[in-house]
């Protein structure tokens, strides 16, 4: 059995955080350290070096959006996975934090087992995920220009290092189907669509799943409000 995930929780609101801890370790999952503001969490997690951190974005003094900043930029370690906690769904900030290298978020009102869930979800290596959610925050960010602070998903992006499967494959992503819709669309296998997915990621320098929902939008790939044309040649060779 895997060893249990590592979590480091970071909300101003001493009762949220005793909430999630007991959540958390009721279903043996580690809560290695608790932080009230971005300073302190960046310091958490330096020194206990979790696999999670689940980040309030807004805080007094030092925001989550700056401490997720800092925490992907240390260079020193393996940098832990990021899971937004947010009370709105379309909210700006979430956005931003997704564009630095979150893996995701989760409304403060989250169940004990979808909160469990994506923390187990997310150490794993993928991102976490709500297409429907995601792609309404995607759509109404990404090209708004009212995003907060600076975009790290460069504009610069090179999709011409894509294979025209891989361009649709990230298209398709970037509308929120799962794998097995992907493999169900294109007529492949659900780990020949994993295999896609980790070359677009490595191709284009990308931590996760949300990250390359964010590139699709910010380089023109995909654009709010349209619906696409679908896969091309889905059942023709891979």
């Amino acid at each position: 059995m895997a060893d249990a995930p590592r979590v480091v929780i970071v909300d101003d609101q001493a009762l949220v955080r005793t909430g999630f801890r007991m959540i958390l370790a009721a279903d043996g999952i580690d809560v290695v350290a608790e932080a009230a503001d971005g300073d302190a969490a960046v310091s958490a997690v330096r020194r206990t070096r979790p696999d999670v951190v689940l980040m309030d974005i807004r805080m007094p003094g030092t925001d989550g959006l700056e401490a997720t900043r800092r925490i992907l930029a240390d260079e020193t370690a393996t940098p832990p996975r990021i899971v937004v906690l947010t009370t709105y769904d379309l909210d700006q900030y979430v956005y931003a934090a997704l564009a630095a290298g979150a893996s995701g978020f989760l409304l403060k009102d989250v169940t004990p087992e979808h909160l469990t869930a994506a923390v187990r979800l997310v150490r794993s290596g993928d991102a976490l995920l709500a297409p429907a959610i995601t792609r309404r925050l995607v759509e109404r960010f990404a090209t708004s220009g009212t995003g907060t602070g600076p975009r790290t998903v460069a504009p610069h992006r090179e999709l011409a290092t894509l294979t025209p499967r891989e361009l649709e494959v990230l298209e398709a992503l970037a509308r929120g189907h799962t794998n097995a819709e992907l493999a169900a669309s294109f007529r492949l296998s659900e780990a020949t669509v994993k295999t896609h997915v980790a070359r677009i990621l490595q191709k284009l320098r990308l931590r996760d799943r949300a990250q390359a929902v964010i590139a699709a939008y910010e380089t023109g790939l995909v654009t709010p409000g349209s619906t696409g044309s679908g896969p091309v040649g889905a059942g023709g060779a891979d």
